[in-house]
């Protein structure tokens, strides 16, 4: 079975998605491995657990490989405990719009400040509608990678 993900990364320039989202959930996670070959994520999210295996991404940065698995929220909790650098904490708001839906990202703690979207595809090249508030393109730009913000969070550019 194909495990590809195809997405774009965007910063977002307002609070409007609040207003659209059709739900949020509070998540938690950490990285057992932030190798750009094979980031290892683990997550807790609202009150699921799960254990993520991404591969490294293309060269536009808009698809990987990606595993992923649920597992129960102990043994998220007890892997969290084992993460390296810091734990990213974010509310993540879904936003639908047309054919697609936006995930948008609201960072806490240490990446507080730091809101971006990311929208999935079928295919790189693929039409979608923008949202009033999505911003600059960050595909790509490692920085912005969950696992960068694990090692360099936001409050430190």
């Amino acid at each position: 079975m194909e495990h590809l993900e195809i997405e774009r990364k965007f910063l977002v320039t307002s609070d409007a998605y609040r207003q659209e989202a059709s739900s949020s959930v509070r998540i938690a996670q950490g990285f057992l491995s932030t190798d750009p070959q094979r980031t290892v994520r683990v997550r807790i999210m609202g009150s699921q657990g799960f254990l993520t295996v991404k591969g490294a991404s293309n060269a536009s940065g808009t698809s990987r490989f990606e595993w992923e698995t649920e597992i129960s929220t102990a043994e998220a909790t007890n892997l969290i405990d084992l993460c390296k650098d810091v734990i990213l904490e974010k509310v993540r708001y879904t936003v639908p719009l047309g054919n697609h839906v936006f995930e948008v990202d609201e960072f806490l703690g240490e990446n507080k400040g730091l809101v971006v979207a990311e929208v999935e595809l079928q295919h790189e090249d693929e039409f979608f509608e923008r949202p009033s508030w999505l911003g600059e393109e960050v595909t790509g730009q490692k920085e912005y990678y969950n696992s960068q913000l694990s090692q360099t969070p936001f409050a430190q550019w």
